[in-house]
């Protein structure tokens, strides 16, 4: 695609950051009360992540944040969104707070402001504590209510300061990944508790959307980060359609129709009913859901390509989220996923920016009037540094420059987007991939843990700074 002969520009209040999480991060996880976290447990049972390895040191945020933070400013990032890690602040899931372990957050808080970087606040980035899992975890309606205790207490800690909340990042992922497919924590395999999950993630969204509004000033926002699909058919074919629908509701439907619409879709119920009765979505569940929010957090990568399976179209998998022989898709059996055509990231994902557009655009319609933030967005490629210590990153740049032109061809087009997340800040622990994919915008020697800016860095540095996209090709180190 040729670039415009008019500078692509943003507008003036437009929010350009990046986005990490405390697992992936922070490391010292045995460090000042912490007790582990469900992806403490999953990754160090043998078989579980590449290379069995673990978040136990990750980058070493949690003794570098001052130089993280820091980083951030030479890059001129005016936002950092960043999660708590719910065992280092309340390590059993219950109870009072470790006040060490939110004075680390109070600290990053405070670096972040006086560097003019705003800070947004996801609570839960998928590190539930262990004994939460040990009592059931997310297929347990409980677990909401400890969500929303611990909503308040983060809330109370850090609401003087923190203008930006979001509840749960990718909850589809939590429930989907963590009890369906079992490649994420807690690593079951359970189609029926993946809805009870499902539904429990909700609730606790809404009881912590409430928890926290009590809280905290009535300046302060509140949002959710969605992954929400971007579903398309292999054809035209009704079968393909109904397929459509059916990977619809189980990706999207299923958490944006209680949030956003107070309901779940009907065809979800029915979809799933071989599995589920859903009996465990009681009377005032979808009222306690369905609370008022400031914003939408979207996450966008590549869209998913589906049509009714087969003799010929059934045999793998191709959805993009790890090979395991248990289906994310509960209730799902009879719709196949494709490999959509195109270049593809080290992930296996397809670069597409016109499904960021499309979602944005969804969005827009679904929820008129609520502004959106693209919370995650970004690409994983082989980085190595050159033999003078740089690294070059080009394929990355181009990932940005489309995809953030999609995000301002929305903009054009009504959008109310107002900032943008690149993941990742930094090279880190991605789950059960290790350390072999490179996500970060600043490149991490995970043997010294010395941070080197890639060229991607450099250049969303400049578009940051002067609220336009540079041309993709530029790549100064």
């Amino acid at each position: 695609m040729p670039e415009p002969m008019t500078p692509v520009t943003f507008p003036p209040a437009f929010l350009w950051g990046a986005a990490t999480s405390a697992y992936q991060i922070e490391g010292a996880v045995r460090e000042d009360g912490r007790t582990p976290s469900i992806w403490d447990t999953f990754s160090h049972t043998p078989g579980k992540t590449a290379g069995g390895e673990t978040g136990d040191i990750a980058v070493d945020h949690y003794h570098r944040y001052r130089d993280d933070v820091a980083l951030m400013a030479d890059l001129g990032l005016n936002a950092y969104r960043f999660s708590i890690s719910w065992s280092r602040v309340q390590p059993t899931g219950r109870g009072p707070a470790v006040q060490v372990g939110l004075d680390f957050y109070r600290r990053l808080v405070d670096e972040l402001l006086a560097k003019g970087i705003k800070p947004a606040v996801t609570l839960y980035h998928w590190d539930l504590p262990q004994e939460l899992e040990d009592a059931g975890g997310w297929p347990e309606r409980d677990t909401a209510y400890r969500f929303a205790e611990y909503a308040q207490i983060v809330g109370e800690a850090l609401g003087d300061r923190v203008e930006q909340w979001i509840t749960l990042n990718e909850p589809w992922c939590s429930a989907f990944l963590g009890y369906g497919s079992g490649v994420h924590a807690p690593g079951r395999t359970d189609p029926a508790a993946t809805l009870r999950a499902a539904h429990h993630l909700n609730l606790a969204h809404g009881l912590g959307t409430s928890a926290l509004r009590s809280a905290m000033p009535a300046r302060n926002q509140v949002a959710i980060s969605l992954n929400s699909s971007v579903v398309r058919p292999l054809s035209q074919g009704p079968a393909d359609l109904v397929a459509v629908q059916k990977i619809d509701d189980l990706a999207n439907g299923v958490f944006h129709g209680p949030i956003l619409h107070g309901a779940y879709p009907r065809s979800l119920f029915a979809a799933t009913a071989s599995v589920t009765d859903w009996s465990y979505v009681r009377d005032g569940d979808l009222a306690a859901i369905h609370q008022p929010l400031d914003a939408l957090g979207l996450n966008y990568y590549t869209p998913t390509l589906v049509s009714a399976a087969s003799a010929t179209a059934d045999a793998t998998r191709a959805d993009g989220h790890g090979a395991s022989a248990h289906s994310p898709w509960p209730g799902a059996d009879d719709v196949a996923f494709h490999q959509t055509p195109g270049e593809r990231t080290e992930m296996g994902w397809t670069i597409d920016p016109t499904g960021l557009h499309d979602l944005i655009m969804r969005y827009t319609v679904e929820a008129p009037g609520l502004p959106l933030y693209i919370t995650e967005n970004g690409a994983a490629y082989d980085d190595k540094p050159d033999p003078d210590g740089n690294v070059h990153d080009p394929e990355r740049i181009a990932y940005l420059h489309g995809h953030l032109a999609a995000v301002r061809r929305a903009i054009t087009d009504g959008a109310d987007v107002r900032g943008y997340y690149l993941w990742s800040l930094m090279d880190n622990f991605e789950w059960a991939y290790g350390y072999e994919k490179r996500f970060g915008a600043v490149y991490v020697d995970y043997a010294t843990l010395a941070r080197t800016p890639k060229s991607s860095a450099r250049w969303y540095a400049e578009a940051a700074r002067t609220g336009t996209l540079p041309p993709a090709r530029s790549a100064a180190a």
